[in-house]
């Protein structure tokens, strides 16, 4: 069996386009680093003996964006919850399905089978072993990216070494 690999930029980017609906651009980025003035969202993604194959961190911003945009749900509304610093009951669930989505891009022929684990919302306490992953510098593709009609926000996949 082989290792699971980063996906490519144009990959994240027609996933999350096709996923909701609307025009998605990305550019290379700065690192989205989980910090507590900082707040993102963490998702990780296991094998099926829950071995970390990747974790996927996405700014407040972007994880209101694609959730919003997923479902169907207007601008404002996650606007109000950003400025707030945290994502509401209806933004968590639907980021949760984007985030389930996401596991997709790294299920290619030889790589292990990836499944989502579990997202933290932001603001969640995440675990010292993830947070030690997503902080790594290496092993990573960081991406600015804009949801159409929504916002811009970052997004980083990080993958243990």
């Amino acid at each position: 069996m082989s290792t699971t690999l980063l996906p490519a930029p144009k990959d994240i980017r027609d996933l999350l386009t096709d996923l909701v609906g609307r025009e998605v651009t990305v550019a290379p980025g700065e690192p989205v680093m989980p910090t507590p003035r900082e707040k993102s969202s963490v998702s990780i993604f296991v094998d099926p003996q829950l071995k970390v194959l990747a974790v996927c961190v996405m700014d407040l911003p972007l994880s209101g964006w694609t959730a919003a945009a997923l479902a169907l749900l207007p601008p404002g509304g996650v606007q109000d919850a950003v400025a707030d610093g945290e994502l509401y009951p209806m933004h968590v669930e639907a980021l949760y399905e984007v985030v389930n989505v996401l596991s997709s891009i790294f299920n290619t022929p030889g790589a292990p089978h990836a499944k989502l684990h579990a997202l933290h919302a932001p603001g969640e306490t995440i675990p010292l072993d993830v947070l030690g992953i997503a902080s790594s510098l290496g092993n990573r593709i960081d991406l600015d990216a804009t949801v159409a009609g929504y916002g811009k926000g970052k997004i980083s996949i990080v993958l243990p070494f």
